[in-house]
């Protein structure tokens, strides 16, 4: 542990005198998510899953415990500071909708969603490190999309700290997360509370108010996978001048940046670096993928390249939508959530029907 910890010190240090404070806190910022996730078994698609098929809904009390925290901390540190801090608030559309489903359904065909995928690939799971390069590539390729789809259906903006005040806005938010706690509650059979995953959750949300006071925004995931593949695409000769999203002035700016100035980047890679300390010492086999045929393999690999241009197309994945969105207040990250939910409730059965599919014809 003692040496696995100087190694992440000695990186922080490095960081910390090539390109400042800042960027080495956020690394480790995430190198601490990440530790916690794979240490707690902290997620989001399996817990999902795991009320869907087994009414078992533990994992998704913890997540709507975390988001809560969050919710009450970040939305007055963001509505009292605009200059300094800005939230998670994206537009809500037809195609936003239609994303945030296939977003749901791929990740419960891997069993990973954004942050799953970053932190399952650093454990050392075959799926995820499988999933993690084409949900970059996804990421990317939904960048020349995104364009198009809010030219095709109209995209609305509605944040609920400007529409009901900050105080009304978190109480709103909070009574709501309360109310779908009793519907899981409900569902499930058994108890909901799990000390373990209740700890995860304070530690979590305490994390991503950290992260906002020290990045000036939520914690988010896609927007980084994806600049990793334009990055690569610029260094082979592509111009980014041919695409609109990468011609906008921020977007721009971060390709002729380096990517450990990039507050999604430096935060992804910590996930991966802290997802690798916890389990270090851990021989279990990772590999979710125990099946010899060659099309389970192909369809992880198209599920997570949808995986990418979904969550591009959506505004974000489970963290920087879901979690982050309605932490900050936007209503987008609610009309995610149940989008993302339903697509979830026909990956599943997919997920079943083709394991299901390929054990039979082993046997």
């Amino acid at each position: 542990m003692i040496f696995r910890v100087a190694i992440i010190v000695t990186l922080l240090v490095a960081l910390a005198i090539s390109t400042g404070i800042r960027f080495s806190f956020l690394l480790g910022i995430g190198v601490l998510i990440g530790y916690s996730l794979e240490k707690f078994h902290f997620g989001f698609a399996g817990p999902w899953r795991r009320l869907i098929v087994n009414r078992d809904g533990q994992g998704v009390i913890a997540q709507l415990l975390a988001i809560g925290l969050t919710a009450v901390a970040i939305q007055p540190i963001i509505a009292y500071a605009p200059g300094s801090f800005i939230g998670a608030i994206a537009p809500i559309s037809i195609t936003m909708i239609f994303a945030a489903c296939m977003f749901g359904f791929s990740m419960q065909i891997i069993l990973s969603c954004g942050s799953g995928t970053l932190v399952n690939a650093g454990s050392g799971n075959l799926t995820a490190i499988i999933a993690l390069p084409l949900f970059c590539v996804g990421s990317f390729l939904g960048t020349w999309l995104l364009p198009f789809a809010i030219e095709l259906t109209p995209h609305g903006v509605v944040s609920l700290t400007e529409i009901l005040g900050v105080e009304w806005s978190v109480l709103a938010t909070v009574i709501s997360l309360f109310c779908l706690g009793v519907l899981v509650s409900r569902r499930s059979i058994g108890s909901v509370w799990n000390k373990k995953l209740f700890f995860a959750a304070i530690i979590l949300a305490t994390l991503a108010v950290l992260h906002v006071l020290v990045a000036g925004q939520p914690w988010g995931v896609v927007y980084g996978l994806g600049l990793w593949v334009a990055k690569a695409a610029q260094g082979l000769g592509w111009t980014p001048e041919t695409a609109e999203f990468w011609t906008h002035p921020i977007n721009a700016s971060a390709l002729r940046s380096s990517i450990l100035t990039d507050i999604t980047s430096l935060t992804s890679l910590g996930l991966i670096g802290g997802a690798a300390m916890a389990a270090w010492n851990d021989a279990e086999q990772k590999s979710l993928v125990e099946h010899s045929k060659i099309w389970i393999y192909f369809v992880v690999a198209v599920a997570s390249l949808l995986l990418g241009v979904s969550s591009r197309l959506a505004f974000g994945c489970n963290v920087g939508a879901l979690f982050s969105g309605i932490a900050s207040g936007s209503l987008h990250g609610w009309v995610w959530l149940i989008a993302g939910f339903s697509g979830s409730l026909i990956g599943v059965r997919a997920k079943d029907f083709l394991w299901k599919k390929s054990s039979r014809e082993r046997a």
